[in-house]
């Protein structure tokens, strides 16, 4: 048996995931699955319903990892020698970009997606302010460094990172110099185009038998 079972659907954040454990070189199997075909049991590694989900096989039993952000972090930790983690100096904008993407940016993202606006006077209360006052943030800080943690590539770029690809993508990030030469940056690694040859082969299945 592998050491981790990788659940996940084409199209989706599993992606993310994806990308972390071909960075880590993990040992990995996948079940994927589209989304009127989740399995019932799903759930039970899941209750939410939603993917990318990771079981760690351990001699003590299986741990179950959920939260793109958390996935990949947890990769890196179990994966030291990949040499992902952050350094000492590299801790503050690790841990400060990740948990801002995985927060302020995508609920900035989500709610102009849907439509939403926060109400005149509440963006404290909203946590994220306004997609606006989000990218012109991240836009200061990758103006300035190459990567999240500063000037090399660490575990905190496939998680936001990967917000950056699909958002230019999309069109749910506005363009900026800043962003698009960050994103031709971290694209060019060879595990991450190992992970996309992955999920694009799964996709266009899908495409071919639907």
């Amino acid at each position: 048996m592998a050491e981790f079972t990788f659940y996940t659907v084409a199209l989706s954040r599993g992606q993310i995931a994806r990308w972390a454990l071909h960075e880590t070189g993990a040992d990995y199997t996948h079940e994927v699955f589209d989304w009127a075909t989740r399995p019932a049991t799903f759930r039970d590694i899941n209750p939410m319903n939603k993917v990318p989900a990771l079981v760690h096989h351990l001699p003590g039993g299986d741990q179950v990892i959920t939260e793109c952000a958390a996935i990949n972090h947890y990769l890196a930790q179990t994966h030291p020698e990949a040499g992902l983690l952050p350094e000492a100096h590299e801790q503050a904008a690790y841990f400060r970009w990740l948990f801002f993407a995985a927060g302020p940016l995508e609920q900035a993202i989500i709610a102009r997606s849907l439509g939403w606006e926060v109400p005149e006077g509440k963006s404290g209360t909203a946590g994220f302010g306004s997609l606006e006052l989000v990218t012109d943030t991240l836009d200061k800080w990758l103006s300035a460094h190459d990567f999240i943690a500063g000037d090399r590539f660490t575990m905190a770029d496939t998680y936001v990172g990967s917000q950056f690809i699909w958002g230019l993508r999309f069109g749910s990030i506005p363009e900026r110099p800043s962003f698009r030469a960050y994103v031709e940056r971290i694209t060019q690694r060879p595990a991450y185009a190992e992970a996309n040859a992955i999920d694009a082969a799964i996709i266009k299945a899908g495409q071919a038998s639907a």
